[in-house]
């Protein structure tokens, strides 16, 4: 699909100004329970947080399981919850909880594929691939699970029926879809196009497929993640990330969600967190994944932070200490991007402008900024201009291209005035970010 072939699907009023919280639920509490989460919610809608996406809450396979607890993506029933993590009108009632605190609450759906002792296995075999043998397989050597048949019709129906009821028992606001693009497109348009009916959802898929938007509100950003990587790595430089984003901007239609994070529970548990694959950088990207054109998604523990890599198939519990250091970055950020117009997500009044910038000498000479990464969001009614260092070197800056921002801005962090009108200049520590704000007047 091009940027010229929009969707018939629109995105719910409510997904422009919104942010994504991952929960992974086995791991979050002791208990591991949706009754011990519900515990958690005043201090996460605190935070600013909107769309809770709670990871797999179906019963989990036993056959060939992973690990002592098996993977959340090995599901044994689709109209069923996880005993482990409680029962269904204890889930019912978290639903209604997080409701009464103005969350939306989607669920992750694995449509590609089931745990090898799925019911299904046993009432309906012929919804399943098998092989010459005649026995079930899975083509990507994920042991655990094997691949649903696609070609079959009521396997589709079956499946749509298995979302609905998620829908009309719980009330839930969306789906999160994993390996979406596993799955083909054309079962998710009649999904949404049957869901839809019944209630507008929020639709998350775990792809980076451009053809999907043709269906999905938001796609995740892969690609832009692991470049993030590579410049912790000095195996990128700041225009390795200006490639991704204007590959983003030219392949993409301009109304499309993109999902930016420096972790989930995949990153976290395979290759480390975001401190072990993004190092000082860590925070100045998370502060680009809230405020470049797209919905940030956080992962369970950020706010703490959480620095370790949680098993995915044991009990390994997050280590909440009571104090979340960086849950006031976080409800900064999430605030202002509920609060500002020029933050919403595939807004075409919105413009990104990306921002050249000079480092101040000693002697008042100016020369290239190295590692400052910048960029304004201009809104007809207001613009937020963000200035990061991705380097371990303190630098002054200086706007002076034309277009560069001018007026006098909010620093939103340590909300002193910055004003660009008399003074370009900006002072970024190393590893700094500011984020800064103003409101615009009409006849600008």
């Amino acid at each position: 699909m091009s940027s010229s072939s929009p969707s018939s699907f629109k995105p719910v009023d409510w997904s422009y100004s919104t942010n994504i919280y991952e929960v992974n639920l086995r791991q979050y509490t002791k208990e591991g329970t949706f009754e011990a989460f519900g515990r958690e919610l005043p201090r996460l809608r605190d935070m600013g947080i909107e769309i809770l996406w709670f990871m797999p809450i179906t019963p989990i396979s036993v056959e060939k399981r992973k690990g002592t607890l098996g993977s959340y993506y090995a599901c044994s029933d689709y109209t069923a919850t996880n005993p482990e993590f409680g029962s269904t009108a204890d889930f019912k009632d978290l639903v209604q909880a997080a409701h009464g605190l103005g969350f939306q609450v989607i669920i992750d759906w694995v449509a590609n594929h089931t745990g090898w002792d799925h019911r299904w296995t046993r009432e309906h075999p012929e919804y399943y691939r098998k092989n010459h043998e005649g026995q079930f397989y899975e083509m990507h050597g994920w042991e655990d699970v094997i691949d649903l048949n696609y070609d079959s019709k009521d396997l589709q129906t079956a499946m749509i029926e298995a979302m609905q009821w998620w829908v009309q028992h719980f009330d839930i606001d969306g789906f999160r879809c994993d390996m979406a693009m596993l799955v083909p497109l054309d079962f998710w348009r009649q999904a949404r196009t049957a869901l839809d009916k019944g209630k507008p959802l929020f639709w998350l898929a775990e792809c980076e497929e451009i053809a999907y938007h043709e269906v999905f509100d938001a796609t995740y950003t892969w690609k832009f993640l692991h470049r993030m990587e590579e410049v912790w790595r000095k195996e990128s430089g700041i225009d390795g990330l200006d490639e991704v984003l204007g590959y983003y901007d030219k392949q993409f239609p301009p109304t499309a969600f993109r999902a930016y994070f420096t972790t989930n529970h995949d990153e976290n548990s395979h290759s480390g967190s975001e401190y072990e694959r993004m190092g000082d950088a860590a925070l100045p990207f998370a502060v680009l994944c809230c405020t470049w054109n797209g919905l940030p998604l956080i992962y369970s523990g950020q706010e703490l932070p959480n620095l370790k890599r949680l098993q995915f198939f044991d009990k390994d519990p997050i280590e909440w200490t009571g104090v979340c250091k960086l849950h006031d970055f976080y409800k900064t950020l999430l605030g202002l991007r509920k609060a500002n117009p020029a933050l919403r997500a595939g807004d075409v009044s919105v413009q990104t402008h990306r921002l050249g910038a000079r480092a101040m000498g000693d002697a008042g000479a100016e020369t290239a900024a190295p590692g400052i990464f910048a960029f304004l969001r201009k809104h007809p009614s207001a613009e937020v201009l963000v200035v990061l260092n991705l380097s371990a070197e303190a630098q002054t800056i200086r706007f002076d291209e034309p277009g560069s921002p001018r007026g006098s801005f909010t620093e939103v962090f340590g909300k002193e005035t910055v004003d660009l009108t008399t003074d370009q200049t900006v002072s970024m520590p190393a590893w700094g970010y500011k984020v800064l704000f103003r409101l615009c007047s009409s006849t600008e």
